[in-house]
């Protein structure tokens, strides 16, 4: 049974797809490249699952928010404002790189980010789709203590 269906591209763009074991689907649209580098990068997306494609696709949400937890985890090592900022900024960059896919390590060589191996090949990424078998899928919760609680209060 089919939940959703994606699609990426146009006719000034290349795509391409990958998926892994019947379980994670994945679609890669860049400008510029060929097929093969897209499934190549679409590999990737399956295997790391990044966040974001880009540093500007994050949400400023998503940054303000990580920003205030990482600003509470520094405020109270009593260093000087000034520092705290800039630990704040680093580690908020390093959220960034973990969590952006042109800013990771790229999973089959590990020898250069995945921007840098578009950037070789002449191409520049718009945006991934990646579905996993049974994502977002609501599971009932059964409490078992209450049904039979309810059984025995019925008898």
């Amino acid at each position: 049974q089919v939940r959703r269906v994606a699609a990426r591209g146009g006719s000034d763009t290349t795509t391409g797809a990958y998926v892994h074991m019947q379980r994670i689907g994945v679609l890669v649209e860049i400008e510029g490249g060929t097929p093969e580098l897209c499934t190549d990068v679409a590999m990737h997306v399956a295997a790391m699952n990044p966040a974001y494609a880009t540093k500007e696709d994050v949400p400023a949400d998503d940054v303000e928010k990580e920003r205030a937890i990482l600003t509470a985890q520094v405020a109270d090592s009593g260093k000087p404002e000034e520092i705290i900022q800039k630990m704040v900024e680093g580690r908020l960059n390093k959220f960034l790189s973990e969590n952006c896919l042109v800013s990771q390590q790229y999973v089959k060589t590990n020898d250069r980010t995945v921007g840098k191996l578009l950037e070789e090949n002449g191409a520049k990424m718009i945006g991934f789709t990646r579905i996993a078998v049974g994502e977002g899928i609501e599971k009932k919760e059964d409490d078992f203590a209450a049904e039979v609680a309810a059984m025995a209060a019925g008898n």
